[in-house]
């Protein structure tokens, strides 16, 4: 049945289309039209061919389109009887800017509702075998980004000393690549130099790659390409044995 005029606010993942949710999946194609950030992979768009097509993406800070022009372009088009997909990689919820969007919906009396998808930092740790939140190691998850301008404080820096704790996973979206800086940061806010972590690039995806390190080795990570994501944490402990016996085996059975 065709979805009546609404915007839906939707979490694409992490970009492997088997993790949409079944939701996301039937509201593709039934969409009049779709708004997509740039990190939305074109397998998932393909879904929707029904519908007209929009790239409204603000990848690092290099604007398109400003937030004020996509809140009136869903706006205007829902106000004229279309069903709009706001499409967001991930979990529209995790930095997808969904509080911005709801707002100016509900200033404008449009109809909406959140989709959730599956966030990339979740989708970086299954597909290591890693549980966020193990319960012997992790008594909490921290989810933070690592790009200055969502910084949680005014002049754009994360309060590590606050955030950063034994007991906790961090999870960093956007880590950027001075991790040398991080490195000295989460030494002085009091964590261990062999606490392990791994970089996931392209979580979920057949271009996947990550790397394990740890704090003290924070330095020597490669640059991988983005989306990446970051994890730090005890609860990574035992992941890197885990994922080089899991990648011989898949050798192995290539070969055979």
């Amino acid at each position: 049945m065709k979805q009546k005029a609404k915007v839906y606010l939707v979490g694409a993942g992490p970009g492997d289309p088997d993790l949409l949710t079944v939701k996301a999946h039937r509201l593709l194609r039934e969409a009049d039209l779709v708004l997509h950030d740039d990190l939305v992979a074109s397998a998932i768009l393909t879904l929707a061919r029904g519908a007209q097509v929009e790239n409204v993406g603000k990848r690092c800070g290099a604007k398109k389109i400003t937030q004020d022009e996509i809140n009136a372009r869903m706006i205007e088009a829902a106000q004229r009887g279309l069903c709009v997909v706001r499409l967001k990689s991930g979990d529209p919820g995790i930095f997808g800017r969904l509080s911005e969007e709801i707002d100016a919906l509900e200033t404008a009396g449009v109809p909406y509702e959140v989709v959730p998808g599956v966030t990339a930092g979740i989708a970086a740790a299954a597909s290591l075998g890693i549980s966020l939140t193990d319960r012997r190691k992790s008594a909490r998850v921290v989810i933070v980004t690592g790009h200055k301008a969502h910084g949680g404080q005014p002049d754009g820096k994360i309060d590590w000393k606050n955030l950063a704790r034994e007991d906790a996973t961090l999870v960093i979206y956007m880590p950027g690549h001075e991790f040398e800086n991080l490195r000295e940061e989460l030494l002085a806010a009091g964590l261990a130099s062999e606490i392990p972590a791994v970089i996931v690039s392209h979580a979920s995806t057949a271009e996947q790659r990550h790397q394990f390190t740890t704090i003290g080795d924070l330095g020597s990570l490669p640059h991988l390409e983005p989306p990446a994501i970051l994890l730090i944490g005890r609860a990574l402990e035992g992941a890197d044995t885990r994922s080089r016996a899991a990648a011989v085996s898949q050798a192995i059975e290539c070969a055979e």
